[in-house]
């Protein structure tokens, strides 16, 4: 069963439409609201949280809770409720996705750290938890902010008496229909579209070093890209290393990369194709390599 985490602020579309338009598995909607902040954007969270639970059920078929957060700047607090709830989805066997695009950043800090140290306490739920964002196609608040400039002009020239019926008519439909598209969808419009989807998935960082073998098996495979299987690898990195290729050397790169793998650091996916198992960088192993690219082969130690 598939549930997501969705902490509620002033957003509407980047909160369900990346589910719908990537046709993504929702079950189980837990909606957090914020009770903090003025009454008024208590009130409008309430009723955006509502239309979320109404749409989540007639346009994905997902069963919905809605949770009070107390207070949404205190982070303590945030991050226990989000570890509440998330380890008992996962002992209900439920894959667990938490949204962090809405809300202030308190929250979605406190839901992401949660949700990452459950990945590293919880080793095997780590495929079961992810995080994600997603982001909108416009911002209201600046189309607000030019309706106002409109407005305030309009205002002046009302004072010197030199407008016009029509321009006042004009500036008035815009006003309205502007207040009616923020009551509707709040801050933002739409879920942009990154790389074919609709949500980026946040990947998460292994909670240890990197000893200097695997810093080399991972510089090869950011180098090389995916290798059918890890004798294939091996056999590569000793002709690069000018070592003999031996049963030791071998072993040596499969258990370095049983460490790297989903069971160990994360930074390395294996498949099993026929006897063999295809071997390349995760996200995570991706973004390592990235950030280590401007060092050179020479610089690993054996």
């Amino acid at each position: 069963m598939q549930t997501h985490i969705v902490p509620v602020g002033f957003d509407y579309d980047r909160l369900i439409a990346p589910l719908v338009r990537d046709q993504i598995d929702v079950d189980r909607v837990i909606l957090l609201e914020g009770a903090v902040g003025s009454e008024a954007n208590v009130e409008y969270s309430r009723n955006l949280s509502r239309k979320l639970e109404t749409d989540f059920q007639n346009l994905l078929g997902a069963t919905t809770e809605r949770f009070v957060l107390a207070d949404v700047y205190d982070y303590d607090e945030a991050f226990e409720q989000a570890y509440d709830l998330i380890t008992a989805e996962l002992d209900r066997d439920n894959e667990v996705w938490v949204n962090v695009a809405a809300m202030p950043r308190t929250v979605s800090f406190a839901f992401a750290n949660a949700a990452h140290s459950l990945m590293v306490e919880r080793q095997e739920d780590r495929e079961k938890i992810h995080t994600y964002y997603t982001a909108p196609e416009k911002y209201l608040e600046t189309e607000l902010a030019e309706e106002l400039r409109k407005g305030s002009a309009l205002l002046e020239a009302v004072l010197g008496e030199e407008v016009d019926d029509g321009r006042i008519e004009r500036r008035l439909e815009s006003a309205r229909d502007l207040l009616a598209e923020f009551d509707e969808r709040g801050t933002t419009i739409g879920a942009k579209e990154i790389d074919g989807d609709h949500i980026v998935e946040l990947p998460v960082a292994s909670f240890s070093n990197v000893k200097p073998f695997e810093e080399l098996i991972l510089y090869k495979l950011g180098e090389d890209g995916e290798f059918d299987s890890v004798s294939e690898l091996a056999e590569s990195l000793a002709r690069e290393l000018n070592e003999e290729y031996t049963d030791s050397f071998r072993s040596k790169v499969i258990y370095n990369v049983d460490r790297l793998g989903p069971g160990g650091k994360g930074y390395v996916e294996r498949e099993k194709h026929g006897k063999s198992y295809r071997t390349r960088l995760s996200r995570i192993g991706e973004l390592w390599v990235r950030a280590h690219s401007g060092r050179q082969p020479e610089d690993f130690e054996k």
